[in-house]
């Protein structure tokens, strides 16, 4: 079976940087895949991408080394099963707030005797390989989300499941819960101390710790922590961000006339 890179990169004590696709496009898809990214994450749960989207982006990102990865819409067997069937890699499933939440989530990702996933692997076959039945229980990555004040209560609960890969920090949800304004990078110090208990307990249950980011300072300053699985913008802020850039120098360089015309 193909293996998992992201396994391999947390092997080594390293760290992935993961990519995220809010554009349901293959071809942009393709484009992000191309770029080096270790892992690259399609999001169902927010934005405008659905199933009939998902395969071809997953096809488009096979053209590459990059891990492809799904960010489920909710904690459901059916859709999780799908998105692995599909090929996907790693799953990221949101709002995992308890104990029992972590263990469905094991369960539903894992074939039997381990789990009560439904046997169909389809597309995973072509790109996982033949034996992709034996070996994917072990080459599946899972994540479960950490993003509520009920996650953090029951932390210690959810990352002793057996099982569980990896959580992902949702900074801006975990900030809400929290009673503080949404953001990725700079937030209150009442979220930044949340996420470095949830780190701390992540590393001493040897579950890895992944967070979502803006920016590369941010990012890496959080691989400094310990964190192995750093997500930075999204397909859809780099671009809107690369126009700015190019359409706020086209503005300072030319007349204030021939400016308004675009």
């Amino acid at each position: 079976m193909r293996e998992n890179r992201l396994r391999q990169i947390w092997k080594s004590g390293g760290a992935a940087v993961n990519g995220w696709l809010a554009i349901p496009n293959s071809f942009s898809a393709e484009t992000m895949a191309h770029q080096g990214w270790d892992s690259l994450t399609i999001d169902l749960q927010h934005g405008v991408v659905d199933y009939t989207s998902l395969v071809p982006m997953l096809q488009a990102i096979s053209t590459t080394a990059t891990v492809p990865v799904v960010r489920v819409p909710w904690l459901e067997p059916g859709i999780l099963m799908k998105v692995l069937d599909a090929g996907a890699y790693g799953v990221i499933c949101p709002m995992v707030n308890t104990r029992e939440d972590a263990q469905k989530l094991v369960a539903w990702t894992h074939y039997a005797p381990r789990g009560t996933r439904s046997f169909g692997p389809v597309r995973a076959l072509l790109y996982g390989g033949a034996d992709y039945p034996e070996h994917a229980n072990d080459t599946i990555v899972r994540f479960a989300m950490i993003e509520t004040a009920a996650a953090l209560d029951n932390l210690d609960a959810i990352l002793s499941v057996e099982g569980l890969d990896a959580i992902y920090i949702g900074p801006s949800d975990l900030s809400l819960a929290l009673g503080c304004k949404p953001a990725f990078d700079d937030v209150d110090p009442k979220v930044a101390q949340a996420i470095d208990h949830i780190l701390d307990r992540a590393r001493a249950h040897g579950v890895v710790a992944g967070v979502h980011n803006g920016a590369p300072p941010a990012a890496l300053a959080r691989i400094a922590k310990g964190f192995q699985f750093v997500t930075i913008s999204s397909d859809a802020r780099l671009m809107a961000a690369g126009a700015q850039q190019v359409i706020s120098a086209m503005r300072a360089a030319r007349p204030a006339a021939a400016a308004d015309s675009y």
